[in-house]
Parts: C-alpha cells; sequence; structure tokens
C-alpha cells in the first residue's frame, strides 16, 4: 500500500463570502460525493459561488454547489447543481439548527479541500453585512496596504 499524500490540498473556494458574511465559527464536514464527483473534484473543476447548506430532517445538504461533470465519465455522471449531503456528528448538526434559528444567520460554504485524501468542506456560520460594513472592510484594506508601502519604500532609503 502507497503512502497517502498528507496534508491539504484546497480545490476552490469561496473568497466572495468573506466579503458579505461576517465568519463567526468555521466547521470541517465530510462530503457524500458519487465517484465522478470525486474525479471531478480532483481536477479542480468546482464552484461554491452562490451555494448555502440548509438543515433538512436533522440531516446537512450543500445546494447550489456547482461540480462540473467529469471529462471521461458516461451516462454514470453526475448532475452538477444536486445536493450534496455533508457529513457531521449530531450533536453538531443539532447546534447549528439552533443557531440558524436566530435572526440573521446562515451557513455557508468557504471552501472545498482533500485532507488526507478525502473531501472536505469548510462550513461558516455567518451573518450578512450591510454596505457601510463592506466599505469600511475596503477602507481598512486600503489604508493597511498604505501603510505597508510606506514602511517598504521607508527600508529602501
Amino acid at each position: 500500500m502507497g503512502k497517502k499524500n498528507i496534508g491539504m490540498k484546497v480545490v476552490c473556494e469561496n473568497r466572495k463570502a468573506r466579503h458579505d458574511y461576517f465568519i463567526h465559527e468555521t466547521y470541517e464536514t465530510g462530503l457524500a460525493l458519487q465517484g465522478t464527483e470525486v474525479k471531478s473534484l480532483r481536477a479542480g473543476k468546482a464552484n461554491l459561488k452562490d451555494s448555502y447548506a440548509m438543515i433538512k430532517n436533522g440531516e446537512i445538504f450543500v445546494e447550489n454547489m456547482h461540480v462540473s461533470p467529469y471529462d471521461q465519465g458516461n451516462i454514470f455522471n453526475h448532475d452538477p447543481l444536486r445536493p450534496r449531503k455533508l457529513l457531521m456528528h449530531k450533536s453538531e448538526i443539532v447546534k447549528l439548527f439552533a443557531k440558524t434559528r436566530e435572526k440573521g444567520f446562515t451557513l455557508v460554504p468557504l471552501k472545498i479541500y482533500f485532507k488526507n485524501g478525502k473531501a472536505k468542506l469548510e462550513l461558516a456560520l455567518a451573518s450578512g453585512k450591510h454596505n457601510y460594513d463592506k466599505r469600511q472592510d475596503l477602507h481598512e484594506k486600503a489604508a493597511k496596504r498604505e501603510v505597508e508601502r510606506a514602511l517598504k519604500d521607508r527600508q529602501r532609503y
């Protein structure tokens, strides 16, 4: 038996989520996938834009996550936008269910990655930002960049 690749290989990231939401907590979940979906993920063909997670009947599913059909797949290829079950402990799901019932909280996927050969999804408990919050973040980012640029120029002389 060969040694599995140890470490993390990020497949895709939802960068817009950090811009649109305040991230309160993150969770690592497993993904219940079909064979061709795993091959597509390994090729890096996934998109988390506009995806979200919801809890139905004590199970948690990710919706609107696009995994492109596998190129060498045949009639057994998967539906690109099908809801995919997330694998979490029951106690964590109950806790998340209680939190999402509070006003303004939602479950947002942040990234998909492979850890020790298994597909994982980083799920965040988040609340939405207003436009003024987003502008504030952009101003802070610009100020930080300006300070770093000034320090870099200062070190040159």
